[in-house]
């Protein structure tokens, strides 16, 4: 795989996720992160802090959302557009049922580990 769709991943998606999460959750930050290693990626880094008496959990939001590569490099294929464009309508439903499960809660910007990774995604909606 070249890593020229991990910099069309950067350059054309990462933004509009960061949009779309943003807009969701308008008190948290969102830096896009560099990948882990060659031939991966780029990463989203959504982090948070809310008042430690109103926190659900006991760390403030401290996540990293990394795709698959192989997911990366489909959007750019024959329909990639349509599954993109169906996975941004469909961020904020992954968004809530992300948050039982993995112990977070974006109410108040808290979380039950000191950092959480979310990786292997998809764009699957």
């Amino acid at each position: 795989m070249t890593t020229d769709y991990f910099a069309r991943f950067e350059a054309e998606c990462l933004p509009r996720i960061v949009d779309a999460i943003g807009q969701q959750h308008r008190r948290v930050q969102l830096q896009p992160l560099p990948a882990d290693a060659a031939g991966q990626p780029p990463r989203l880094r959504v982090t948070a802090d809310g008042p430690t008496e109103l926190r659900r959990h006991p760390y403030p939001l401290d996540i990293t959302l990394a795709w698959d590569g192989l997911e990366v490099q489909r959007l750019f294929a024959a329909g990639g557009e349509a599954r993109f464009a169906g996975y941004l309508a469909a961020l904020p439903s992954k968004l809530r049922a992300w948050q039982e499960p993995r112990g977070i809660d974006f109410r108040s910007l808290s979380q039950a580990d000191p950092r959480i990774l979310i990786g292997g995604l998809d764009f699957e909606h």
